[in-house]
């Protein structure tokens, strides 16, 4: 194609189209041209015609485009069936500086339009397409049973209290009285509930879980497995930090309170004065007109323990508790752990239903066909029933503590509603990650705009200078150097009430990997996440770990702008597992040696090489093969005496990349100095970085 091209000094004189094609050529070269445009060229001999955009159709041809909110340059470009140059073309000469733009750049509404008017094309605004809306395969909850078909059901107890006021002594006393009159040795173990039967022949089931996560987990889905609590506070301490924390929690969870003050056996204890402390935080034993029955007791010693089992059953019979143990199965994970000869193992109490071998049980994301149920005590048992505490085996993966075990009808029930649980947690993920997306994308306009209305009134000179001034401003500046140290992750914990916190901090005091990288703790609180949580993550550059709380778009947003990570979990073991992979993170990555191939020496001889004598090996492969690119090493009576690369490897006289299995070769080493010996193994290998993961482990 011939076009006709008058070159002068200042003027270049091109048609429109090739005019934008030269512009757009430069912009993608990153070239500046100085050019002044002629409006049109006219061949001798032809009359002027009016200029006619050639990608524009006529009206009839004219057709609909989708676009959306949030389109970027390649979007619109695929959506009109054309490619990225005619976006680029259609906004030359709009007051939108295209040398800004990339193919994943968002485009305003006007730019939009603009592209389209010019391209022949017409505007239709469609919503993203979403897929098929899913059918709920989720499992719920039987409807309420009918009243008189519900049987009495021994109570489920919880022990809280401030640390040292004698928790465990007392769950320890209890589960001995249990076992007293078995063969020593017989209990290797013991789960997270057990159940105690008393000489009347009721029984109580206790949760084994002081300080534990388990029951902040449970309160903060809304499931209340918790009957009663016992509150031990020690007569010569009195109320403590912990044993207000302890109140809140029966509080809120609207669980009737029995208090057990303990160590009444020291001299300086002082029962009177624990019940009127009690007085402030509402709680009213019945010597003071309230209903909070008080026992007097010594956990170390076992004074008084049958005098608590039995307030503990009044308190039920008038609570009068009830259960169905019809139906399918309704229970709640209290523990979860791997066992190396059972698998995924929980400890759960059945809430309804009657659990038996072979039913079949999904819990979160994961379910269990039950092939083995267990007591308390490790021993088998054939059945489960509303209030009893069981060890499940048969999971197929670990459910978490607090996840409600429902009962299916067949395994392929189960797996549909593992599926759709995923599906909804995919989709909830895709959203919040939209919501990010559309605050960048606002965000990018708006630096854009104004970068946009800063140099609007400047030629396209001072534009670029000032462009050049700015970049060359950006690198001379050094940025504040921060005290922030690689192997160091200093983190903020919030959580919903004190006891999830405190549960999350007895964690975090069992890392003990303080030599691989230091894990700092900033800050810790209880409430949403706050704008001066964000302020202190960015100064010592740490990450902010959520338990069941909140951050509004406000503060993510905040976060997003100032490049600090909120980590957001429902669950106490995946926050772990969350800092567990955050830790790891930091650790420098180990190097590994994959061998490629091995030969061995059968001969030695040497070259000389200009003025020097150079030591070669005669080699057979024996194994793999040789690569002269990668790094070898040599091995004598088991020892490595020489690692490095090799400065020949030959086939004959011919230099060669690689050696295979069975091949003679001579090769000769980086190190002159290296003399082979017949014997001598060569081996090939390739190094890979492969990344470490914590010595930590919490116990989960």
């Amino acid at each position: 194609m011939n076009i006709g091209i008058i070159l002068k000094l200042e003027n270049l004189m091109l048609f429109p189209s090739t005019y934008r094609q030269l512009h757009i050529l430069c912009r993608r070269r990153v070239c500046l041209v100085q050019w002044k445009l002629v409006p049109s060229y006219i061949y001798p001999g032809e009359r002027p015609q009016k200029s006619k955009l050639p990608w524009k159709n006529s009206k009839k041809q004219q057709q609909e485009v989708e676009v959306w909110n949030g389109m970027t340059v390649e979007d619109l470009a695929r959506a009109m069936n054309k490619d990225i140059d005619h976006v680029y073309e259609a906004l030359l000469n709009t007051a939108l500086d295209i040398d800004l733009l990339e193919p994943e750049s968002p485009l305003d509404d006007v730019w939009i339009k603009e592209v389209l008017r010019k391209s022949g094309k017409k505007y239709k605004r469609v919503q993203l397409k979403q897929e098929k809306v899913r059918e709920n395969k989720d499992a719920v909850r039987r409807p309420e049973a009918d009243p008189t078909f519900l049987v009495p059901r021994f109570p489920v107890v919880t022990i809280m209290g401030h640390v040292d006021h004698g928790k465990t002594t007392l769950l320890d006393k209890l589960r001995k009285t249990q076992v007293a009159a078995m063969e020593a040795g017989g209990i290797t173990q013991h789960i997270g509930a057990f159940l105690v039967s008393l000489p009347s022949g009721e029984k109580i089931t206790f949760l084994d879980t002081p300080g534990h996560a388990a029951f902040s987990a449970m309160r903060s889905r809304g499931a209340f497995l918790t009957d009663i609590i016992i509150l031990v506070v020690a007569a010569e301490d009195g109320v403590m930090k912990q044993t207000v924390e302890s109140i809140q929690h029966a509080q809120n969870a609207q669980v009737p309170i029995i208090l057990a003050i303990n160590k009444c056996d020291k001299p300086e204890a002082d029962p009177e004065r624990v019940k009127k402390e009690l007085l402030t935080y509402d709680v009213v034993c019945e010597e003071y007109g309230g209903d909070v029955q008080a026992i007097h007791i010594s956990a170390l010693k076992g004074d008084n323990l049958m005098a608590l089992a039995e307030a503990t059953v009044a308190l039920a019979e008038i609570l009068e508790l009830k259960g169905d143990p019809t139906g399918l199965v309704e229970a709640i994970v209290v523990e979860s752990r791997t066992d190396k000869g059972k698998g995924p193992v929980t400890t759960a109490i059945i809430k309804r239903g009657t659990l038996r071998k072979g039913a079949v049980l999904v819990a979160g994301k994961s379910w269990a066909k039950v092939r083995l149920l267990l007591d308390e005590n490790g021993k088998t048992i054939s059945d489960a029933c509303p209030s009893m505490p069981v060890e499940i085996i048969g999971w197929k993966d670990l459910p978490s503590a607090g996840d409600e075990i429902l009962e299916v009808e067949s395994e392929q029930r189960a797996r549909e509603v593992v599926d759709w649980r995923k599906y909804s947690e995919e989709q909830a993920k895709m959203k919040e990650d939209f919501k990010v997306i559309e605050t960048k994308r606002k965000e990018h306009q708006d630096s854009h705009r104004r970068a946009r209305e800063k140099l609007g009134s400047l030629n396209w000179k001072e534009r670029e200078y000032r462009k050049y001034q700015e970049i060359k401003k950006m690198q001379n500046i050094k940025p504040k150097e921060k005290t922030e140290d690689l192997n160091t992750l200093p983190i903020i914990i919030k959580g919903d009430v004190d006891g999830s916190v405190e549960a999350i901090l007895n964690v975090i005091d069992t890392y003990d990997a303080t030599d691989e990288c230091k894990l700092e703790l900033l800050h810790f609180g209880v409430g949403d996440i706050n704008e001066n949580d964000i302020n202190l993550a960015e100064t010592f550059n740490g990450v902010i770990y959520g338990f069941s709380v909140n951050a509004s778009k406000v503060i993510q947003q905040l976060a997003v702008k100032k490049g600090v990570r909120i980590k957001l979990h429902n669950i106490i073991y995946r926050l772990v597992e969350d800092l567990q992979e955050e830790l790891s993170s930091k650790l420098s990555p180990s190097v590994e040696e994959n061998v490629i191939g091995e030969a061995s020496v059968l001969a030695t001889f040497s070259v000389t090489v200009g003025k020097k004598q150079v030591p070669v090996a005669g080699c057979r492969v024996q194994k793999g093969q040789l690569e002269k690119k990668m790094k070898f090493k040599l091995i004598r009576d088991g020892c490595v005496i020489w690692k490095g690369l090799l400065t020949s490897l030959k086939h004959h006289k011919d230099d060669v990349s690689v050696i295979k299995t069975g091949m003679d070769c001579g090769l000769s080493l980086d190190e002159a100095k290296i003399e082979f010996k017949t014997g001598d193994e060569i081996i090939c290998f390739e190094e890979k970085e492969v990344l470490q993961k914590t010595s930590w482990d919490p116990g989960f």
